[in-house]
């Protein structure tokens, strides 16, 4: 397997990385578009034609190493994925390592919340999305992409940016007082520092591509209008990683688009920007 990026092999040494990075490429329950079970290669192809100059942080954080982890490929049922990535996520939490995690649909996330929180008092989690995902269950399973944030609701410190589409029978579970939607967010900054003064020290964060405008990113099951542009979602996060810690995250949902490369250059910078952002700033 070739590296992450096309780094050297000296910086992907899995006992030196301080990054490790996995696959988990269920696309088992996604109900209209299909295919993030390969955004992972995609994501990778970018990512090796990608420059690992940050202009930005003035830093090339690969050379804190970036180690691919086997991928996770439970795919049996939703069931049966959770279980597997809740078990990996648990063990792989006994390392002293930066664990990042790519989709997938947004399910994959259930289990690695579910480990992270388990592990750190009174984690904060910050989901950046254009859906809700706070259904207890959806087509027979509470391990639907639908779900994906339902079990953080209940056991976490959730903080949601960017919503802006739901069904009626998420309001019970919704905390609006936590919930910044994206009609509130359109034309103001505000929200950022808003939304950061109510995470905790410690934060897991999870995004959804679909959080970003269709026209930028179309390669996703469920596309939304009206979401994020770039520059508004790398200054927030820039914000996110100053004044917090960040322990880990996904990002969920790539749906590649054959002859078309854009979104997944624009996932690998993200990727990138946000490890950047940790260990650079």
């Amino acid at each position: 397997m070739s590296t992450y990026a096309g780094i050297d092999p000296q910086y992907a040494d899995k006992q030196k990385a301080a990054i490790w990075l996995q696959n988990i490429p269920f696309d088992g329950t996604s109900t209209w578009g299909k295919g993030a079970d390969k955004g992972f290669e995609a994501f990778l192809d970018a990512s090796e034609n990608m420059e690992l100059y940050d202009i930005e942080t003035r830093s090339e954080v690969y050379k804190k190493g970036v180690f691919i982890l086997p991928a996770i490929t439970e795919g049996a049922s939703a069931e049966a994925m959770f279980d597997a990535v809740y078990a990996s996520t648990k063990e792989l939490l006994k390392h002293d390592k930066f664990l990042t995690f790519f989709g997938g649909e947004h399910s994959v996330s259930i289990g690695l919340i579910k480990a992270h929180y388990e592990k750190f008092e009174n984690l904060s989690v910050l989901q950046i999305d254009a859906h809700a995902d706070l259904r207890p269950e959806y087509h027979g399973t509470p391990y639907n992409h639908a779900c994906a944030v339902y079990d953080a609701s209940k056991n976490t410190n959730l903080i949601q940016v960017g919503i802006r589409s739901m069904d009626v029978s998420e309001e019970e579970h919704l905390d609006r007082g936590k919930c910044f939607f994206a009609e509130q967010m359109y034309g103001n900054t505000d929200w950022m520092q808003a939304s950061i003064d109510k995470l905790t020290d410690k934060v897991y964060i999870t995004i959804d591509l679909d959080a970003f405008d269709g026209s930028i990113m179309p390669a996703t099951g469920t596309p939304e209008p009206g979401g994020m542009d770039w520059n508004t979602m790398i200054r927030y996060l820039r914000k996110v990683f100053e004044q917090k810690e960040v322990v880990g995250f996904d990002i969920v949902e790539l749906a590649p688009i054959e002859g078309f490369k854009a979104p997944q250059f624009l996932a690998a910078k993200l990727y990138y920007k946000m490890l950047s952002y940790k260990f650079c700033l």
